[in-house]
């Protein structure tokens, strides 16, 4: 099923990976990535520098623009200049205070406008850029000042005028009036925040922030209504402490690093009641197997993270070590086994099929004997598409008939030419020529893609229609190719495991049979789905083969929905084509519809697939539409 979509602005996946190597580049972390949220800020736990939805809906220059002085704000401020400690003294000395959200803002905006100077000073390059993101910002504000003045919010305009003086070019801009006493204050704070320019350090803007909200806090009634800066407030203990996740899953070394010099030699004695561990005190290895987390002892050659089978002779506790050996009589070895490897699976240790696929594991189903009724209707299939076939056949076989007779000119030996004339009128002539006689065999292989999930349902027909004209074409002309459905179970995912279904109704091996087929009809609207880690799967598949054209086709009718990867599967899609078409597999997506197919899905479609992609508005006239694409391939082929 697909999510309803509140907010139907999609993901600009070109824009996005190119932001996200600017952060790379500029952090010098490979591991750094970029994410979009309501307000931008830096989260040095996780690793990320968040991105404003503030620029969305903007020119699109100005929404570039804006996105990239967040980068760069984030980049080469945050993340090299602000002191996390004094952001934790600062959160912490506010605490009690009535209007903690204007000096979080505050604090939020002085530290920016400082860490704005550095990056310029650091980058001049930059300096267009953030002239960009001013300029749209100061319009915003004077609009917000307007706005909460006339609703009587007078803290939030007092907020929006602070950014109108700290940024204005002309020191004696004048504010309009908003409230008595925070006019008789204006002019003590407009010269207290201009000291931002002047801040060399993080402590510095911190100061300033509480000089000002000394003031604030006799003369401001409520605090801010509206949400323009955040400051995130982070665990700043662990921040102190200097810890990232790796060293928190980091083992504590040995006090002492010496090593026993006897070596396992299989004969040493086993304690039946204690479990001794390695030790200076310890002068020989024992055979317990027994795992401690030591910070001290002695190394040995015993096997450590290893896992074993245990042994008939094994201490009751020596489980621990690994997995046991099968027991003579009920056989459980399947079901810890298999949710060992499932974890494993799920784990997501090495980043194989994308990042936002760590927590997905695939379930293989292979094809089940075809009923009546689907060998029926596969039937009725083949005889509306067997004119497109017998056409593709007839010039695949013409095609290769008119290579193998084809001869090569110009050459120095072979059977001579009957034009002859060049041999007066050139110094070196080429007078002979051989016919060739090329492998009728077309060297190509085809995956074809078929997206299963639940809105595919008043589709499902006609593209199993279309998928059996490609069928019976490559088996006609005896190009190996396989069809594979996908979905993910929406009932049994959670964030950390998603189970992803790939049905092989036709494999590479079964696909030139005469009797396969019917098997297509087994294809059914399912649930979720996720294309990027489906392209992934298939991509290696391909790359087993030894075909030298590999063509990977993608049926599917919208962008992907699937547990966790609504905002971001876009981006792994587009990855996962990129990834393929680099390595020599020609990525092509067929997309189908029931109705004109609008700009916003024909943008999202491009965004994942490029210029390779066949749009179909009419479900009905997908035949028509893949006889020229399967042609073209196939020529291409020979």
């Amino acid at each position: 099923m697909k999510f309803i979509k509140f907010n139907d602005k999609n993901v600009d996946s070109f824009l996005f990976m190119e932001l996200a190597d600017l952060t790379k580049t500029l952090t010098k972390d490979e591991e750094m990535e970029i994410e979009y949220r309501v307000s931008s800020y830096y989260d040095p736990l996780q690793k990320k520098i968040y991105l404003s939805h503030f620029w969305d809906n903007r020119p699109r220059m100005d929404m570039v623009n804006g996105l990239k002085s967040d980068v760069f704000l984030r980049s080469i401020g945050t993340a090299k200049h602000t002191d996390f400690q004094v952001v934790r003294a600062f959160v912490t000395a506010i605490r009690k205070m009535e209007n903690r959200s204007f000096a979080k803002q505050l604090f939020m905006l002085l530290e920016d406008i400082r860490l704005e100077e550095l990056c310029k000073h650091e980058r001049p390059g930059t300096k267009k850029t953030f002239g960009t993101r001013r300029a749209v910002y100061r319009k915003y504000f004077e609009s917000q000042m307007n706005v909460n003045l006339v609703k009587g919010v007078y803290t939030d305009a007092f907020f929006s005028a602070c950014y109108l003086m700290l940024t204005t070019e002309n020191p004696f801009e004048e504010i309009p009036s908003i409230t008595e006493s925070l006019d008789l204050a204006t002019p003590f704070i407009r010269s207290e925040i201009s000291k931002a320019y002047e801040a060399k350090s993080t402590s510095e803007i911190a100061t300033i922030c509480l000089e000002v909200m000394d003031v604030l806090e006799d003369i401001v009634e409520k605090d801010m209504l509206n949400h323009y800066f955040h400051l995130a407030e982070l665990d700043y203990e662990q921040l102190e402490q200097g810890l990232t996740m790796d060293d928190l899953k980091r083992k504590p070394k040995l006090a002492n690093d010496d090593v026993l010099e006897t070596d396992k030699d299989g004969d040493e004695d086993i304690h039946d009641e204690t479990m001794p561990t390695w030790h200076q005190e310890t002068s020989e290895a024992t055979k317990s197997f027994l795992q401690f987390d030591l910070e001290q002892g002695s190394k040995t050659d015993l096997m450590g993270e290893g896992v074993r089978e245990g042994d008939d002779g094994d201490q009751a506790l020596g489980m621990i070590q690994g997995s046991s050996q099968q027991t003579s009589r009920n056989d459980y070895s399947k079901l810890e086994a298999m949710e060992s490897r499932k974890g494993e699976e799920k784990s997501g240790k090495d980043n194989e099929f994308g990042r936002e696929n760590r927590f997905a594991f695939p379930v293989f189903k292979d094809p089940i004997p075809s009923t009546y009724e689907q060998v029926r209707a596969y039937e009725e299939n083949k005889k509306s598409i067997s004119l497109y076939q017998k056409k593709l056949k007839q010039m695949i076989e013409k095609t290769l008939e008119h290579k193998k007779i084809l001869p090569r000119t110009d050459l120095q030996f072979g059977r001579l030419n009957k034009k002859l004339l060049r041999l007066w009128t050139d110094d070196n002539p080429r007078l002979f020529l051989k016919k060739n006689q090329p492998s009728s065999k077309i060297d190509a292989v085809f995956s074809l893609l078929v997206d299963c999930s639940a809105s595919m349902f008043d589709k499902m027909n006609e593209t199993k229609l279309g998928i059996t004209l490609f069928h019976e074409a490559l088996k006609s002309v005896q190009v190996p190719h396989q069809i594979v459905g996908f979905w993910e179970d929406t009932n049994d995912a959670t964030e950390t495991s998603q189970p992803n279904y790939f049905n092989t109704v036709i494999d590479f091996t079964s696909s030139l049979k005469r009797s396969s087929g019917p098997e297509i009809m087994q294809l059914e609207p399912e649930e979720d789905n996720r294309d990027g880690y489906a392209i992934r799967h298939m991509t290696k598949r391909l790359l087993q083969r030894s075909e030298e054209q590999k063509f990977l086709l993608v049926f599917s009718d919208g962008e992907p929905a699937a547990n966790g990867y609504e905002q971001n599967g876009i981006i792994d899609t587009h990855e996962a084509v990129l990834e393929a078409r680099k390595r020599g597999i020609e990525v092509i997506n067929v997309f189908l519809s029931n109705g004109e197919i609008d700009e916003a899905q024909q943008k999202t479609i491009q965004n994942m697939y490029g210029r390779y992609s066949i749009l179909v508005p009419n479900i009905e006239e997908l035949p028509d539409v893949l006889f020229p694409l399967l042609k073209k391939l196939l020529h291409k082929s020979i």
